[in-house]
């Protein structure tokens, strides 16, 4: 299962080339979150908290009979996958945590805690085609998933005892990298590190994030 990010919906993965990569091998589910591509818009912020995001994937999985799954989740999407190992780890094969600082959550901004309105006007200057659509009856879903984000409590505890093999993934200009990379060893978990920023390693370098994540995939139905 391939849990995208923020503002990106499940054809970001079929652009990055990543599904094309899987699907010989796996059966592959990409899931809309909820505020993007199909899935509903509500206003209520509480159905955007971790817990109930985590209850959306497991509704997923339920839905297509499949009892385990390995989860992939990429910036808000390994946000969403450590809430499943929070809340649903039987629910989990493996888990690839992708973009998401585990330990620190979203990025400082200039002056403290990243600002909802600083966060969209940076995409809407420097990614427009993923903005474009976030209308002002969809901004307040939007903001919520945002404002989420900060919920990172029980995070650590709950991505080293789900019990399944881990990866953490992340391209080497993203900020999060080095700080991943540390963590991974400390913790003795597999690090992917591919080229590319925070977006590159879904769009321009999804070969290599492929690549890297099936090998991790491979290993483990070899087990």
């Amino acid at each position: 299962m391939l849990q995208h990010g923020l503002l990106l919906d499940a054809t970001s993965w079929k652009q990055g080339g990543i599904v094309e990569a899987l699907t010989d091998r796996f059966r592959v589910a990409c899931v809309d979150s909820l505020g993007h591509g199909l899935s509903d818009k509500p206003l209520d912020a509480r159905l955007y908290e971790q817990e109930e995001r985590a209850g959306d994937i497991v509704a997923v999985l339920d839905a297509i009979g499949c009892e385990r799954a390995h989860v992939v989740g990429h910036s808000m999407g390994g946000w969403l996958a450590v809430g499943l190992a929070k809340f649903h780890p039987r629910r989990l094969a493996s888990l690839v945590v992708g973009g998401w600082d585990v330990l620190k959550g979203l990025p400082e901004g200039k002056h403290g805690p990243l600002r909802f309105e600083d966060f969209m006007a940076f995409a809407r200057r420097t990614a427009p085609r993923l903005t474009q659509w976030v209308t002002s009856d969809f901004e307040p879903g939007i903001r919520a998933c945002f404002e989420a984000l900060c919920q990172l409590e029980g995070a650590r505890a709950a991505l080293l005892s789900a019990g399944v093999p881990v990866m953490l993934w992340n391209g080497r200009e993203d900020l999060a990298h080095d700080e991943m990379q540390a963590f991974a060893a400390t913790e003795r978990l597999k690090f992917l590190s591919v080229e590319g920023d925070h977006l590159g390693v879904i769009f321009r370098h999804g070969a290599e994030s492929a690549k890297g994540i099936r090998s991790f995939l491979e290993t483990l139905s070899s087990d």
